[in-house]
C-alpha cells in the first residue's frame, strides 16, 4: 500500500488565537499547520524549518514584532525569496499596502475570512511558487551551462594568447579570477565604486582579452630571457595601443558593453595611480575601475608566476612588494583590499580550472531575476523606459539640438540618435579626447577652454555655458553648448561626468551681429556713431603704450546752403560723400565717425618717435575738400595731441573743439592744431 504524501507545511501568524483557528479549520484538511502568535515565535519557526514551509499567512499588528518586522528580517536572511507571503489585515490604507508589498508580501487576506478566497489565495500563492521554482531550476542549469561554455573559451582563448609569448596559459584564468575576487571584496569594502553582479562578471570577462595587443609584438622582444632595451621596452608598451585599435577597429559589436569594457581595459590596464603609467598617463580615478583592477591583478600574478626573464616570488613576497610600492602605485582602496583577501587568494587560485559560481550562488541571482512580484515590476518598469527613450529620441529629433552624455569612468560620450546623425559619429565614442573623428568636428582649443569652464564648475553652480564652432555635415555652425556637470553622491562629491545639448545659433549671431552694427554705426553714412567712438577713444588711451594720439573735429562750412537751396536729400549725399572721402583717406588702425548733423570725428594712432601728425592731417584735410555736384565743399578741422592736450576723452575733444572754433573765427576752409593755440596763449601770457 503506497503511503500517503507528506503535507506541506503552512505557518499561520496572528496574535489572536481565534484567528489561527479559524484559518486552520478552512486549511488543515489539505496542509500541515504550525502556528505562532507573534513575530519572534515566526522568526524562530522559519529559521528552524527553512524552505520546508511552503507558505506563511502573517498578521500586521502583534506584540512584540509586528509583521513588518518579520518582513524585514525576511528580507535581511533572504528567506522572502523561497517563502511566499500572504498578509492578514484589515487594514487598507495605501501607504501600509505599499509598504508590505515593497517588502515582498504576495497576496493580501483581508478580515472577515472568506473560506472560498482564503482556499483559492493560499493555493494559487503556493502554485506560483511551485512553478517559479522550476524556472529557477531550469534558468539555472542554463546559467550553468553557458558559464561551463564561456570557460572552456577563456581556456581556449587563454593557450592562443599566452603560447605564443612562452607563458603558461594560466595567466589569462589567474587574471580574470584575480579580477572577479578583488572586484566582490571591492564592493564589499566601500561604497565609492557601485558594481552589480552582472558588471562584476562583464569586468571579469572582459579581463581575459586585457594582453591581446601582445600578438602585435615580436616573439624576439615576447620571449627575450634577458632584460629589454630602451628600444625593446617602447616597443613592448604599445601592446597596449595595438590591443585597443584591434578592439576598436572590429566591424561588430561596437555598442556592446562587454566591447567597450575589453576597449578600457586593453588600453589602460598599464596605467598608475601617481600617473606614470602608459599609454596615456592617466592619473588616479581618470582610470576606469575595470583597468585599476585588471593593472593590479597582471602585477601580482606576473611576480607569482615564472617567466622565460625571471623565477617566481611566493605569494607573501609578491603581495609585500605590491604593498610597499614596488611595483608602482595603486589605488590604497585596492592595497586595502588586496591586504584584506591576502590569506584567500591562493585557494581560490587553486579552484581556477573549475567553474567558480557554484549552483547556490546561482540560485540566488536566478532567485531575484524570476521573484514573480520583482519581475513584473521590471518588465513594467522595462516598458516604460522603453517608451521615454522613443519620446526622448523623438522630441531629441525635433529640437535639432545635438544631446550628450559624458562619463569621466570610462571616458564615454553617448549621443542621441539624431545628434550622431548630424554629427556624422557613432552614437557611443569611447576615449573621445584622443579620438579624431570627435576632434575633426570641434577646434582643439575650444576643446581646451571648454574642459577649463567645466573645472570651474562648482555643485552649487553645476550649470555652464559655452560658444564655438562645430563642423556639422560639412559646414562649421556656431553652437551654444549648455551643460550640468555630474557630481558623485558620496562624500567625496568627485565629478563624474556631464550632460548636455548644443544649439545652432548662427542665424541668431547673424542678427545679433547686424544689431551690434547697427548699434555701433551711423545710419546714413556707415561711419561709427558718437557713442561707439568715444568708447574706442577710451579704450585706446588705457593701452596707450608708446603711441601718441591726435583727435580732429571737422564740420562742413556751408551744409546749410546745400540744404535750403539744393534739399535735404542732397544734403544727405553730400554727407554720405564726405563719409566715404573720410574712410579711404584714414588708415586700418584709425577710425573716423560722424558725432552729429554735419560734424566728424577722426581718431589717429602715430609714434611718439615723431611721426609728422601734420603731413598726415595735410593729407587727409585736402582729400575731403574739393566739389560735389558743383557744390563747394569747404570744411573747418580741429586737432588735438595727446602730447599737449591731454590723454583722456574728454580733454582731447574739448582741446579740439577749441581749435576747430579758432579755425572758423580765422575766416573757415582751414585747419588749426591745438598745439598752435596754446603755444601762442603761452608767448602773450
Amino acid at each position: 500500500m503506497a503511503a500517503a504524501a507528506e503535507k506541506q507545511k503552512l505557518l499561520i501568524v496572528d496574535d489572536s488565537e481565534m484567528n489561527r483557528s479559524i484559518l486552520a479549520d478552512m486549511l488543515g484538511d489539505e496542509y500541515e499547520i504550525i502556528e505562532a502568535e507573534n513575530g519572534v515565535q515566526a522568526v524562530t519557526v522559519i529559521q528552524k524549518y527553512g524552505t520546508e514551509i511552503s507558505l506563511v499567512l502573517l498578521d500586521i499588528v502583534m506584540p512584540e514584532m509586528d509583521g513588518f518586522e518579520v518582513l524585514s528580517v525576511m528580507n535581511q536572511r533572504r528567506w522572502i525569496e523561497d517563502i511566499p507571503v500572504i498578509m492578514i489585515s484589515a487594514e487598507r490604507r495605501s501607504s501600509r499596502v505599499e509598504q508590505a508589498y515593497a517588502l515582498g508580501v504576495t497576496d493580501f487576506i483581508s478580515r472577515p475570512f472568506d473560506a472560498v478566497i482564503v482556499h483559492r489565495r493560499v493555493v494559487n500563492t503556493i502554485l506560483l511558487y511551485a512553478k517559479q521554482k522550476k524556472l529557477v531550476g531550469l534558468v539555472e542549469e542554463q546559467i550553468y551551462e553557458k558559464e561551463r561554455q564561456s570557460n572552456v573559451m577563456i581556456d581556449i582563448l587563454s593557450h592562443i594568447v599566452e603560447s605564443r609569448n612562452g607563458e603558461s596559459g594560466l595567466h589569462v584564468l589567474h587574471i580574470h579570477t584575480l579580477t572577479e575576487l578583488m572586484l566582490e571584496h571591492l564592493v564589499r569594502m566601500t561604497d565609492k565604486y557601485v558594481l552589480s553582479r552582472s558588471e562584476i562578471a562583464l569586468i571579469s570577462t572582459a579581463s581575459a582579452l586585457h594582453d591581446i595587443g601582445k600578438m602585435a609584438i615580436p616573439e624576439e622582444i615576447l620571449n627575450k630571457p634577458g632584460r629589454l632595451t630602451d628600444e625593446e621596452f617602447a616597443i613592448m608598451k604599445t601592446h597596449t595601443i595595438h590591443g585597443a585599435a584591434m578592439i576598436q577597429d572590429s566591424p561588430v559589436h561596437q555598442d556592446d558593453p562587454l566591447v567597450r569594457m575589453v576597449y578600457c581595459i586593453c588600453r589602460w590596464h598599464h596605467e598608475r595611480y601617481d600617473g606614470r603609467g602608459y599609454p596615456d598617463g592617466l592619473k588616479g580615478d581618470e582610470i576606469p575601475i575595470c583597468a585599476q583592477i585588471v593593472a593590479l591583478a597582471d602585477v601580482y600574478d606576473a611576480l607569482t608566476s615564472e617567466r622565460v626573464y625571471k623565477k617566481a616570488f611566493s605569494h607573501e613576497k609578491a603581495v609585500e612588494m605590491i604593498l610597499n610600492g614596488e611595483c608602482g602605485v595603486f589605488n590604497p582602496l585596492l592595497m586595502s583590499c588586496l591586504k584584506e583577501m591576502a590569506g584567500t587568494i591562493q585557494e581560490e587560485l587553486r579552484q581556477t580550472g573549475a567553474v567558480r559560481m557554484q549552483k547556490q550562488e546561482m540560485r540566488h541571482v536566478v532567485g531575484e531575476m524570476l521573484n514573480h512580484d520583482e519581475l513584473s515590476a521590471s518588465e513594467r518598469t522595462l516598458m516604460l523606459l522603453e517608451h521615454e527613450r522613443m519620446k526622448y529620441s523623438f522630441f531629441a529629433s525635433l529640437s535639432k539640438e545635438i544631446q550628450f552624455e559624458y562619463t569621466v569612468s570610462p571616458p564615454m560620450v553617448t549621443l542621441s540618435a539624431w545628434s550622431a546623425d548630424q554629427l556624422e559619429l557613432p552614437e557611443v565614442v569611447m576615449d573621445p579626447m584622443h579620438d579624431k573623428r570627435v576632434l575633426s568636428r570641434i577646434e582643439a582649443d575650444d576643446v581646451s577652454e571648454l574642459t577649463d569652464v567645466l573645472h570651474r564648475a562648482t555643485i552649487e553652480n553645476p550649470r555652464v555655458e559655452y560658444d564655438c564652432q562645430l563642423l556639422l555635415g560639412g559646414e562649421k555652425r556656431w553652437m551654444n553648448i549648455i551643460c550640468q556637470v555630474i557630481w558623485s553622491g558620496d562624500e567625496l562629491q568627485q565629478y563624474t561626468g556631464i550632460i548636455g545639448k548644443a544649439v545652432d545659433i548662427s542665424e541668431m549671431r547673424v542678427k545679433m551681429d547686424t544689431l551690434q552694427q547697427m548699434a555701433q554705426h551711423d545710419g546714413l553714412t556707415g561711419l561709427f556713431n558718437r557713442t561707439y567712438a568715444k568708447q574706442w577713444v577710451k579704450d585706446s588711451l588705457k593701452r596707450r603704450m608708446e603711441s601718441q594720439f591726435a583727435m580732429a573735429i571737422l564740420d562742413l562750412d556751408f551744409f546749410k546752403h546745400a540744404n535750403d537751396h539744393y534739399g535735404h536729400l542732397f544734403g544727405d549725399r553730400v554727407l554720405m560723400y564726405v563719409a566715404d572721402q573720410l574712410r579711404h583717406s584714414i588708415r586700418s588702425g584709425d577710425i573716423a565717425a560722424r558725432i552729429g548733423g554735419d560734424e566728424f570725428l577722426i581718431f589717429l594712432e602715430y609714434s611718439a618717435q615723431g611721426a609728422d601728425i601734420r603731413a598726415i592731417i595735410q593729407r587727409i584735410y585736402n582729400s575731403i575738400k574739393g566739389t560735389y555736384e558743383e557744390f563747394p565743399v569747404s570744411i573747418s578741422m580741429g586737432i588735438a595731441t595727446t602730447e599737449c592736450a591731454g590723454s583722456s576723452y574728454k580733454e582731447l575733444f574739448s582741446a579740439a573743439d577749441k581749435a576747430l572754433y579758432a579755425a572758423k573765427e580765422a575766416g573757415r576752409g582751414r585747419y588749426c592744431f591745438y598745439d598752435d593755440i596754446r603755444e601762442k596763449e603761452e608767448e602773450q601770457s
